[in-house]
């Protein structure tokens, strides 16, 4: 047999070097970062904040406005999360693509929920997302987040359809003491079908139902009546100067305020552009649920507002308490019955939230007319709007108090269930 020589044995050893060589090149290459490829920008979270005021333009500010921002948040949500996976999706499951900008999917969302629920702000809302686009670098980063912002937006509007916005509702005439009737020309019960609405999370409008108001001829119901009659009389000789810029204070704060004073929350506390989505889409699920539940029991109870009750508008048939048709509560009654009140249902829906979600309250409400105020206490924070609300001669005190129990209980049962870490 003939022997291998050295220089047969050279060219296979080089060949064999080479090759490992080769390998091993590859092996690095492989396991170095991708310079060629930059890094997908961090996103802005200022869209989340943005996009809340162009919502806040956009919806009529009435009762159902909450339940309003809350449908374009969670869409928001779901874009922003769906991407990021930080935080539960809110009944969605859908995959994001790789890469998907958050920023562009969140402006996708939000437009897309707004133009088809208010077709008429087309052209504004068209704009507004294309200032918002042209923040967001070209290219298959923005276009995949994109078309997954309008997915997202896509299967918000699906769960929504049929949910009994807008659906007629006979509210009954007031025959008898107690019943609610408008004290004002030509108003009726303001948007009676919010609460009769599919709620967002809890399993019913009917889940935390205050159950009746105090019956008439009740010490409760007497107590009340003389507080109110006392209180909130247009021209009180016992509520204080500053009692009185509380109560026009908490008439003035809901709506957009309110969602302000989330911006100021966001910004301040420095929020990236997933905890920004997630701030904004709890708060108003929670809000929007909370006055549903408000609203369900206004309908159901349909209870009259002090100024009918002291002026009796139908006899109460009870000696103890004395009738003045000249009486005028300081603020005006507003068109919708007063059990229970809608108001302190959303202020301790957005307390708990804000306790839930970041720790503490510390938010800053207000209008240029009643000016601002900043309010680091939940507990402070409720129990005035409860005295706000009475010192406007509008609302009865249990009234106030279990709505109180409203948002705190609506609260705690959907954040439980929803907007939970990931991990």
């Amino acid at each position: 047999m003939r022997q291998t020589s050295s220089q047969d044995a050279r060219p296979l050893r080089w060949t064999l070097r080479g090759a490992l060589a080769m390998l091993l090149s590859l092996m690095l290459v492989s396991a170095m970062p991708a310079a060629a490829a930059p890094p997908v920008p961090a996103a802005n979270p200022q869209v989340i904040t943005t996009w809340n005021a162009h919502a806040v333009a956009t919806i009529q500010a009435n009762p159902a406005a909450f339940l309003n921002y809350a449908i374009v948040h969670l869409a928001m949500y779901n874009a922003v999360v769906g991407i990021t996976g930080e935080y539960e999706p809110y009944r969605w499951n859908a995959p994001a693509p790789r890469h998907a900008s958050p920023e562009a999917a969140a402006a996708a969302a939000a437009h897309r929920v707004l133009v088809t629920n208010f077709p008429s702000q087309t052209e504004t809302l068209d704009a507004h997302l294309a200032a918002s686009l042209a923040l967001v670098p070209d290219g298959g980063s923005k276009d995949k987040g994109i078309a997954y912002g309008v997915r997202a937006a896509d299967r918000i509007i699906a769960l929504r359809t049929g949910d009994g916005r807008g659906a007629a509702v006979d509210v009954p005439p007031a025959v008898k003491a107690g019943d609610w009737a408008p004290t004002s020309p030509n108003t009726s019960f303001a948007v009676p079908w919010l609460g009769g609405v599919r709620p967002l999370a809890l399993s019913s409008l009917t889940q935390f139902s205050p159950g009746p108001p105090p019956a008439l001829k009740s010490d409760l119901y007497r107590d009340e009546l003389e507080e109110v009659r006392e209180w909130g009389s247009l021209n009180s000789a016992v509520r204080s100067d500053e009692q009185t810029a509380t109560a026009r204070y908490f008439a003035a704060i809901p709506f957009g305020p309110m969602e302000a004073g989330l911006r100021g929350v966001a910004t301040s506390q420095q929020m990236d552009i997933t905890d920004s989505a997630r701030l904004f889409a709890a708060t108003n699920t929670v809000i929007a649920d909370s006055i549903g539940t408000a609203w369900n029991a206004k309908l159901r109870y349909m209870w009259w507002r002090p100024i009918q009750a002291i002026r009796e508008s139908f006899d109460d048939d009870d000696p103890l308490t004395v009738a003045d048709p000249t009486w005028t509560s300081l603020l005006p009654a507003p068109p919708y019955p007063e059990w229970p009140s809608g108001l302190c249902s959303v202020v301790s829906a957005m307390t708990a939230s804000l306790e839930h979600l970041t720790g503490g309250v510390n938010i800053t409400m207000g209008t240029a007319a009643v000016g601002s105020r900043t309010w680091t206490d939940k507990g402070t924070l409720d129990d005035t709007a409860v005295d706000a609300r009475v010192w406007s001669g509008i609302h009865f005190r249990t009234s106030d108090e279990v709505s109180i129990t409203i948002g705190n209980q609506t609260a705690e049962y959907i954040l439980a269930r929803y907007f939970r870490p990931t991990n």
